[in-house]
C-alpha cells in the first residue's frame, strides 16, 4: 500500500477548477489526487474536503477553515490538510476497508470475505492489526493517515485496491500460522482445541486437525 501521510503530503488542485466549484455554490469534494468532484460523491475516492463555500473575493485561505493550509501558486492551489483529520475521517470512514483511528485499534474489516478470515483468525490470537500490516506490505491500496514521529502518534484508514491479493495473502498467512501453532504451541495442540478453534482451523483448511 501507499502510505499517504497528511502530515507530509501536499494536495495540488487546479485553481480554475476550484474557483469554478466555489462559484457554483454547490457541494463539492476534493480528493487526495486533487480532483474536484460534485455530488453525489462516489465511494471509490478518498476525500480531504467535502462541503460548499459561499462565493467570495477573499483569498482562498480565508474561505477554508483554519484546519486547512491553502497556498495559491499561479495556476495551482496547494493544500495541507492534516489538521482537518477529524473531518476527513467522517468523509471516508464508511468507504474504508479498515479503521485504525481509535485507541481500541482495528475491530473488523468492512469486506465480508476478509472479515470471515479475520474473525476466524482471532481464535488463534491472530490480531486484525497483524493482518492489516500484512496487507499494507503485500497488496495495492492506500493507507490514509496522520503519523507523527516524536512523540509517536498514528491514526489511519486503510483502502484495499487489489482484493484478490488481499484474500490470497491473508488466507495463506493465517493457514500457515495456525498450522504452526497446532504443531508447536501446547495451548493449541490438537487434543485441547475448542470447537471454535477446530472450526477456524477447518475454515483455513489446516489438515492436521482431527475432526
Amino acid at each position: 500500500m501507499k502510505k499517504f501521510n497528511l502530515k507530509n503530503e501536499i494536495i495540488v488542485v487546479q485553481k480554475s477548477e476550484l474557483l469554478e466549484a466555489i462559484d457554483s455554490t454547490k457541494p463539492f469534494a476534493i480528493t487526495i489526487e486533487g480532483e474536484i468532484i460534485y455530488e453525489p460523491f462516489v465511494s471509490d475516492k478518498i476525500y480531504i474536503y467535502q462541503g460548499s463555500i459561499k462565493s467570495s473575493t477573499k483569498p482562498l485561505q480565508e474561505l477554508f477553515t483554519n484546519a486547512y493550509r491553502v497556498v495559491e501558486d499561479n495556476e495551482r492551489v496547494l493544500i495541507k490538510a492534516a489538521n482537518a483529520w477529524g473531518d476527513i475521517i467522517k468523509y471516508n470512514k464508511l468507504n474504508c476497508d479498515y479503521d485504525d483511528t481509535s485507541s481500541d485499534g482495528i475491530g473488523d474489516f468492512s469486506d465480508s470475505k476478509l472479515e470471515d478470515m479475520g474473525w476466524n483468525a482471532t481464535e488463534f490470537d491472530i490480531k486484525y492489526r497483524e493482518l492489516s500490516e500484512l496487507l499494507e506490505r503485500e497488496c495495492d491500496g492506500v493507507l490514509l493517515c496522520v503519523e507523527i514521529e516524536e512523540p509517536y502518534q498514528f491514526s489511519g484508514l486503510g483502502f484495499i485496491y487489489d482484493r484478490e491479493c488481499a484474500y490470497k495473502k491473508v488466507f495463506q498467512y493465517c493457514k500457515e500460522k495456525i498450522a504452526y501453532a497446532i504443531e508447536n504451541d501446547p495451548d493449541f495442540n490438537t487434543e485441547s482445541l475448542t470447537d471454535d478453534e477446530r472450526e477456524a482451523a477447518e475454515f483455513f483448511e489446516v489438515r492436521k486437525v482431527s475432526l
